[in-house]
């Protein structure tokens, strides 16, 4: 299954994998979030309801990964790589950004509209 993600005028896509967390994700959709900036790495929003846990975790991620934080019920998109590891419990990944990662490198809040495509 493939995402577009609108932020502002431009759109990018993104694969979904196939875990449980992800599905549950993509059931979600549309969804649009009002997403805020961490560690100048990643952008984050608290999702409407928590998606399953039951899928592994990863401690270490990749720009471009699309991920579920548990503990605070948050989507994550990582845009620049910083080399620090992710804390306990780590992140679900859900999602792979294809291309064009780098709109969501810009200072502060930014709202971007998650869909699926046909």
């Amino acid at each position: 299954m493939h995402l577009a993600i609108t932020l502002a005028d431009q759109t990018i896509h993104a694969t979904l994998l196939d875990n449980p967390a992800a599905a549950a994700f993509a059931a979600m959709l549309p969804l649009t979030l009002s997403m805020r900036d961490l560690f100048r790495r990643e952008k984050y929003a608290p999702l409407p309801s928590p998606l399953p846990t039951n899928a592994p975790k990863l401690f270490r991620y990749t720009v471009g990964d699309i991920a579920y934080w548990s503990p605070s019920n948050d989507l994550a998109v990582y845009y620049l790589q910083d080399n620090e590891t992710i804390p306990a419990p780590g992140i679900i990944p859900l999602a792979t950004i294809d291309s064009g990662t780098h709109l969501f490198h810009r200072p502060g809040t930014l709202t971007a509209t998650f869909r699926l495509l046909p």
